[in-house]
């Protein structure tokens, strides 16, 4: 039986310390404001392989796989802000594990805020593939002028609540069509097969083609093949996110010579850039053959972003292309670990399955926004799987100048990763941590938590842009799941692993049981 980690609780943390937070410009004032950056604690280099040589196998202490577990034990060991340097070939990394800390980079952010850069994909995107993407990159690996002037065109139809909503009818179409997938796919055992992840990455395809594209890409057809446009872009995006940390983090030979790695990450980019691009190029044709630059309710998002500039179809067609790369693999990791966690909660899935038969009593009826809204135990349980194992297991920023950050001055470059994962599941921010409450989100809950401790969309001006779409997707489709099946695990407790994606680790044969 595999088990899972046991949560560290940080000694001497307490909730009562929760709101105790005076927010301060985060800039220079004085030498007193500070402790000098070389003085920060951390794993301290080796001389010529720097602290890279720990994320190496056999030599290395420090297992790309469980970065949840090192994460827990670098901030038992070092305190609330560490120092890995001398990483080389990329920044120094600083990790944070103050949730009043992160709210002030965050208040203090600039106009034009820097994540901490892939330079894998910022390679690939203007170097390697230059005369694709030009000067329009898009949103990942991006920062500057450049960035800004991408997101300010399309974070209006991508981030306003009363957009997102106009696509339940298509969601929840999608939603239908992969729970008779799974009904059609069920053993006599009533349960799913060994590749059941791989059908919740169809789903996940499937509702970004419908929403970006309206394009079926015909899934979940009976006459589905594995060798299909789809399943090799499945395979591509799997392959793309399983190299990120080898690259980021090893020793980058890659800048050098042409690694194996490098091949199997560059392989899968272009597959992704190919099989989304003829996708996306069969719609954008389509819309400016018929000049289709007025939008409705029905409108798919690449018009409404073609609608912004139909001049520059090149926008709505990078847009697009992030939305699939980043889209798919994230929000099936979610659903896989919602949909896991319910069935290691039976009587929080109770409460959840009778919330949505009162809400939907009439099970073919049709799936509104205002339904929707009255589903916040739904909500709840979304919200309470992603504080506990949150896909990304934390997010940063680069920084753009010399800054104070836990009473330490870091200076420019500096890349300073929120350590989300280990500060929501510290009793230092929540109450009962290592428990599974979705009740702690609902309005006049008793359970207090600081703002700033579980961020699993990030927040401010890079927050991610598809996150109302995301909400969406996964709401409806375990609205129509739970509606239809009861879920179980039988199978023992299952780790969490980084994939690089947070996921529970093993085969998913959820036993769907039929009412």
């Amino acid at each position: 039986m595999i088990v899972l980690t046991k949560r560290l609780r940080v000694p001497g943390l307490s909730v009562d310390k929760l709101f105790k937070s005076t927010l301060v410009t985060a800039t220079l004032q004085n030498d007193a404001d500070f402790k000098n950056y070389e003085d920060m604690p951390g794993p301290n280099p080796l001389p010529l392989l720097g602290n890279n040589w720990r994320f190496l196998p056999i030599i290395g202490n420090y297992n790309i796989s469980e970065i949840d577990k090192l994460s827990l034990s670098l901030w038992k060991k070092y305190g609330d802000v560490v120092k890995i340097g001398s990483l080389l070939g990329r920044p120094d990394m600083v990790f944070l594990y103050d949730a009043d800390e992160i709210e002030k980079v965050f208040r203090n952010e600039e106009l034009m805020p820097h994540r901490p850069s892939m330079p894998s994909l910022n390679y690939y995107k203007h170097v390697l593939r230059k005369d694709f993407f030009g000067d329009l990159a898009g949103v990942i690996a991006v920062h500057g002028e450049k960035w800004y002037q991408f997101r300010s065109k399309v974070q209006q139809p991508m981030l306003q609540p009363r957009t997102a909503k106009y696509y339940i009818g298509t969601i929840d179409e999608t939603a239908i069509s992969f729970v008779n997938r799974i009904k059609k796919i069920k053993n006599h055992k009533q349960e799913v097969p060994d590749d059941f992840l791989n059908e919740i990455h169809k789903w996940s395809l499937e509702s970004i083609a419908r929403v970006a594209l309206d394009q079926k890409l015909g899934c979940f057809d009976d006459d589905f093949k594995i060798n299909s446009d789809t399943q090799n872009l499945i395979n591509a995006i799997n392959t793309f996110f399983e190299n990120v940390p080898v690259l980021e983090l090893k020793i980058p030979f890659w800048k050098l010579f042409n690694t194996p790695t490098w091949k199997k990450y560059i392989g899968a980019l272009d597959v992704i850039t190919e099989i989304t691009s003829k996708h996306i190029n069969k719609s954008l044709d389509q819309l400016l053959s018929e000049k289709s630059f007025v939008t409705d309710h029905q409108s798919s998002l690449l018009q409404r972003v073609l609608s912004l500039d139909p001049s520059n179809p090149k926008l709505a067609q990078i847009l697009s292309l992030d939305m699939f790369i980043v889209g798919i693999d994230t929000t099936s990791a979610a659903l896989a670990s919602i949909l896991y966690q319910l069935s290691k909660n039976p009587d929080k899935q109770k409460k959840l399955r009778e919330e949505i038969f009162c809400v939907l009593s009439d099970g073919n009826s049709q799936l509104t926004s205002s339904k929707l809204e009255q589903l916040q135990y739904l909500k709840a349980c979304i919200k309470e799987t992603l504080r506990m194992y949150p896909v990304v297991l934390g997010n940063g920023r680069c920084m753009t100048k010399d800054t104070v950050v836990g009473g330490y001055k870091v200076p420019k470059g500096v890349q300073v990763i929120f350590q989300h994962y280990a500060i929501s599941n510290s009793t230092k921010y929540f109450n009962q941590p290592d428990q599974f409450l979705p009740e702690r989100w609902l309005k006049g809950s008793p359970h207090k938590h600081h703002p700033f401790a579980s961020l699993p969309f990030g927040y401010g001006k890079r927050m991610c842009l598809g996150r109302r779409f995301a909400d969406l997707e996964l709401q409806t489709v375990l609205a129509r799941i739970l509606l239809n099946f009861q879920v179980e695990y039988n199978y023992g407790l299952l780790n969490y692993t980084v994939h690089p994606i947070y996921m529970p680790n093993g085969l998913l044969k959820f036993k769907m049981i039929e009412d």
